[in-house]
């Protein structure tokens, strides 16, 4: 062998040797750990259903095996559980989180209620995109989609940064509904239960897979109604049901691109800031196989979970994205939501 070619030879082995040592460093460091996924939102939500189903799988695609266990962190539409990724949370790899969609945007719309920046997150990926409804009781005055424009509806809403908080003000401002908001329920079951006792009117923003796994037979009998979506696309399930305009121009446009930014994180898992890079490209390959598994397809099939994988790269885009809106698109939405000057 020459020298040019022996020389040629150990280069390769060298690029190659940082990755191979970050692979068994990565190993080394999971096997026989246990990894915490924090969920940031109350047992059996949508996010709930989906932070269990994750929980079971990606233990075997982490390299060195560990073992997965579950913490809930609810509060402010998850706004309590990135404050502490921020700030408290460990840097290791050790605890990952599950999100409220619209953890990226909130410090964008509402400065004020977060304490953390987005872009510094390390994302995972998110195993769905979202898609938003505006839920009715049969018994209520809501009957159809021109109803919202018609009459006064009153709505059920929770934290800042929550579709159900957000999407009403913009629809009112922008589109000429009548909705009026009473805040302060703490979850999307209290907020359906409170609209099957007849105390509110509708629930404006309820994740569709949420709706159709907890409520698909009342659904069925005509019992729920979904009078309309939210979106920037319609969903496949409900090609049928009449979609909010996205505005008269393109500056409204914008504000619907921002405020419905939340459906593409769909679920998103992320990791705390600093979080070493070898790891948070192992769970990102891990999510990314295990929801290519079949028996995680399958499970998914069973629980009424959508699937649309979005990978931790795109989210992480994606936000970077969102932080270039023009700032008088970001000012104007602010104001609508009652954020602006914070």
């Amino acid at each position: 062998m020459s020298g040019r070619v022996r020389l040629a030879a150990f280069a390769m082995m060298m690029c190659a040797a940082p990755a191979a040592m970050a692979q068994q460093s990565v190993e080394s460091f999971y096997k026989g750990r246990q990894v915490v996924l924090q969920t940031g939102s109350a047992p059996g939500s949508g996010y709930d259903l989906y932070g269990r189903l994750v929980m079971r799988f990606i233990g075997k695609f982490i390299p060195g095996n560990p073992n997965v266990i579950n913490q809930y962190v609810p509060g402010g539409g998850s706004l309590q559980l990135a404050n502490q990724f921020a700030n408290i949370t460990p840097r290791d790899g050790t605890v990952f989180g599950l999100f409220n969609s619209g953890v990226a945007t909130t410090p964008i719309l509402d400065p004020g209620a977060a304490k953390f920046d987005p872009r510094k997150f390390k994302f995972i990926g998110s195993p769905n995109l979202d898609a938003h409804v505006f839920l009715a009781f049969h018994t209520g005055p809501v009957k159809k989609f021109e109803d919202l424009f018609t009459k006064e509806v009153v709505v059920g809403t929770t934290a800042p940064g929550s579709p159900p908080f957000e999407f009403p003000k913009v629809t009112n401002a922008l589109l000429g509904t009548k909705m009026k908001s009473i805040p302060g329920y703490g979850s999307s079951g209290a907020i359906m239960l409170a609209l099957q006792r007849g105390e509110i009117d509708g629930y404006p923003g309820d994740a569709w897979v949420s709706a159709k796994n907890g409520y698909g037979e009342q659904i069925a009998r005509g019992e729920m109604l979904v009078v309309a979506q939210y979106g920037l696309r319609k969903h496949r399930d409900l090609m049928d049901v009449p979609q909010f305009a996205l505005g008269k121009n393109e500056e409204e446009r914008q504000i619907f691109t921002l405020l419905y930014a939340s459906e593409e994180f769909g679920r998103p898992f992320a990791f705390p800031p600093d979080v070493p890079d070898d790891r948070v490209k192992a769970f990102r390959k891990a999510l990314a196989d295990t929801v290519a598994d079949p028996e995680f397809i399958a499970e998914a099939a069973k629980v009424k979970a959508d699937l649309g994988f979005v990978s931790g790269e795109e989210l992480q885009a994606t936000t970077e994205k969102l932080y270039a809106t023009p700032p008088a698109v970001i000012e104007r939405l602010r104001t609508i939501l009652g954020t602006g000057g914070k």
